[in-house]
């Protein structure tokens, strides 16, 4: 259902599990994920909410990335400052976190990392449950790099956007 518009953009609340994102204007609706992406986006939004500084604020699935009117997109954690937070989007983020499923992979590896770069994210995760592996992207002025490709035990330390030591396999219990 479509509440209003703001700034010529569509605002879409889902009274279901589907996700609504705008891209290049376009609606783009993903269906209800599986248990295991659900149990892993909790199980990382607890380990980042208790990392994060006070000055940022981690949001699963209640905030849009919206930096033009033509793009508004949904990852499965946003991390952005708190005082730029609105009710239901933020024009600047962090981080965004994507988990990735069978039916979101290619537009999580290909096209948001590419939106995310060109709207200057400063780091993008991907998150395989099946796989049990953790991407983890910086920005860089060609776009992003990769920082570490994480497998079952293996840890990084990354002090962006915070200090926080992660490993697939603690994530994904």
């Amino acid at each position: 259902m479509i509440e209003g518009l703001t700034a010529g953009c569509a605002t879409v609340r889902a009274p279901d599990a589907r996700r609504y994102e705008v891209i290049d204007g376009r609606l783009v609706v993903t269906g209800v994920q599986p248990p295991a992406h659900q149990a892993a986006v909790v199980a990382l939004m607890v380990m980042l909410k208790q990392a994060c500084t006070p000055d940022l604020l981690v949001s699963v699935g209640s905030l849009d990335f919206r930096p033009t009117r033509r793009l508004s997109l949904r990852p499965d954690i946003l991390i952005t400052p708190r005082a730029d937070a609105g009710p239901h989007y933020v024009q600047q983020a962090v981080l965004a976190v994507e988990v990735l499923s069978p039916t979101t992979r290619v537009t999580d590896v290909v096209t948001k990392r590419e939106l995310y770069a060109q709207h200057g994210v400063p780091a993008y995760w991907l998150l395989d449950p099946d796989r049990q592996e953790l991407t983890i992207l910086h920005l860089t002025p060609t776009g992003y790099t990769c920082q570490a490709v994480l497998q079952g035990e293996e840890t990084f330390h990354t002090t962006t956007p915070f200090p926080i030591t992660l490993s697939p396999a603690t994530v994904l219990g």
